[in-house]
């Protein structure tokens, strides 16, 4: 069973940066066939997508993060690092992160609904002070 591991959420000022990182692993050499990605949980909100990457390694944002969150993917054997680097943090990012994982080379048409993925790490939380 794939196994994602959150860590880095923390209280950030207005503007400044943080990293979020998810350490993925426990499928083996399968870990290359999956799509991996974050997502985002407000209060009183849905869980919307931030930033995925598939597993051929496109790259896909949302509108509300794109030109300031930065997301990579590392490998290291059968292990992979996802960072969320985020600039210029905002309220409307602030929220509960989740690093989310499908065993799927592609995504089709929708790669940052939620319900493209089903294994789901417990969750780290941002919070923006002014």
């Amino acid at each position: 069973q794939v196994q994602l591991a959150e860590s880095g959420g923390d209280s950030v000022q207005v503007g400044k940066s943080l990293r979020i990182s998810c350490v993925v692993s426990g499928v083996g050499d399968a870990i290359g066939r999956y799509s991996l990605g974050w997502f985002r949980q407000g209060a009183g909100q849905w869980r919307e997508g931030v930033s995925v990457v598939d597993g051929v390694g496109r790259f896909f944002y949302a509108d509300l993060v794109k030109a300031r969150f930065t997301l990579s993917r590392v490998a290291s054997g059968n292990i992979r690092y996802l960072h969320l680097d985020m600039e210029n943090v905002r309220c409307e990012v602030c929220g509960v992160y989740y690093c989310a994982g499908k065993r799927m080379m592609t995504l089709g048409g929708a790669p940052l609904r939620r319900e493209s993925f089903e294994h789901w790490g417990q969750g780290t939380e941002v919070r923006v002070s002014s």
